[in-house]
């Protein structure tokens, strides 16, 4: 399955800011996950990086000049590139060129440009703090934002000015990924989406646990994918080591019991349960107030059995999808079918774990889809990301 941007013809704006060298690790973001991605810069962007490094990375040459004697289509290229372009980044988006958008002046190319735009626009602010906190600049960025286009927040921290505070570029991770969000189609619109994702962990001792090895990354892939399509998304999470999603309310759990409250209030307006945690079956009966030491050559465990939440939510729920997840190790089609029956869901996301592409810690899954009419429906080996999306359209298909 192809990314969202996957085609399409994205236009990228540097301007002049230190920030422009990240601007070059996008491009090769975007074009990574298949956009066709043309660069306009403006005169100073090329004394921090310059045109060739742009045009190698996108295949293209990049527009600094509308009057470039050179090429004859340059004086109207501005014009070509708006009606074509699906999205446009301006990242760094320095001082300067937010109070010419802001204000409608049109005096380079990349500014000329922006007034022909009628697609989504996200304008990535970069500068010093004390600029980005002027009341100038606030007010022409609240413009911005009023005009209908996304302003990213920018980063907090050391800047290379030497001020500390806000004023640093988004990571271009996060510019992709509002991106993405703002080209997807909105089918989960109104729609309040529950995720659970991760392992939990019972605890032993005050410096031990058991635990499994899911790292969260299929989990925070349905939640991301829910809300690029315009859901409210809440996500349970296990501990994991991944970044938070951006515009998502995470509610951290550890145990197995933990996860099962949080779940449990939030289900009651949810529309959509994602159950893709992996929950711990038992958890220790005892928990030892300080470390145990090693002394015995052999240590027992007293374990008892932990609710089963997704067995619960079966049976409360009352209008909402329920989609469980069966990790297996064998038999995954009579394993599934059982679970998606016994448990009373209304899909079931089977895989087999273990293998190098599939399962834990993996970036690629190979799944099949189960549902209660007997289909089956077997999908290739895919990106999480993407198997996020077809678990999605498929449950959007069945809710309508």
């Amino acid at each position: 399955m192809k990314t969202t941007i996957h085609g399409k013809n994205i236009v990228l704006g540097v301007c002049g800011g230190i920030a422009a060298y990240k601007s070059a690790e996008l491009l090769r973001l975007l074009t990574k996950n298949g956009a066709s991605v043309r660069v306009m810069m403006t005169r100073n962007a090329g004394a921090f990086v310059g045109p060739v490094t742009f045009e190698a990375l996108s295949g293209k040459p990049a527009c600094i000049d509308l009057f470039d004697r050179t090429d004859p289509d340059a004086s109207i290229r501005h014009i070509e590139w708006a009606q074509e372009a699906h999205g446009v980044v301006i990242a760094p988006a320095t001082a300067s060129m937010v109070a010419k958008y802001a204000h409608g002046l049109a005096d380079d190319a990349l500014s000329t440009f922006l007034l022909a735009v009628t697609c989504p626009v996200v304008v990535c602010p970069s500068m010093n703090t004390d600029m980005y906190l002027s009341p100038p600049v606030q007010r022409n960025l609240e413009m911005l934002k009023a005009d209908g286009h996304l302003v990213l927040e920018p980063g907090a921290g050391e800047l290379a000015c030497g001020t500390v505070g806000p004023g640093s570029l988004p990571e271009p991770p996060l510019i992709l990924d509002r991106l993405t969000s703002l080209l997807t189609r909105k089918d989960l619109e109104g729609r309040k989406v529950l995720v659970t994702a991760g392992p939990t962990r019972e605890p032993i001792d005050p410096v031990r646990f058991i635990t499994n090895p899911s790292s969260g990354k299929m989990g925070y892939a349905v939640a991301r994918a829910a809300e690029h399509r315009g859901a409210s998304v809440v996500l349970v999470s296990g501990p994991t080591c991944l970044d938070d999603p951006p515009n998502i309310r995470i509610v951290r759990v550890r145990t197995a019991q933990e996860m099962a409250r949080a779940v449990f209030e939030e289900m009651g307006d949810a529309d959509v349960i994602v159950k893709s945690a992996a929950v711990g079956d038992y958890r220790v009966r005892e928990t030892a107030a300080h470390k145990i030491k090693k002394t015995a050559d052999e240590l027992t465990l007293s374990l008892v059995k932990n609710d089963d939440i997704l067995m619960a939510l079966g049976e409360r729920k009352t209008r909402q999808f329920l989609v469980g997840f069966a990790a297996e190790t064998r038999d995954l089609q009579e394993n599934a079918r059982e679970k998606l029956a016994r448990k009373n869901l209304d899909m079931i996301v089977g895989n087999l774990v273990g293998q190098p592409s599939s399962g834990f810690g993996t970036d690629t899954n190979r799944v099949t889809l189960f549902y209660p009419d007997g289909q089956a429906e077997p999908l290739e080996e895919m990106e999480k990301d993407a198997v996020a999306h077809i678990i999605l359209d498929r449950v959007c298909g069945r809710l309508a």
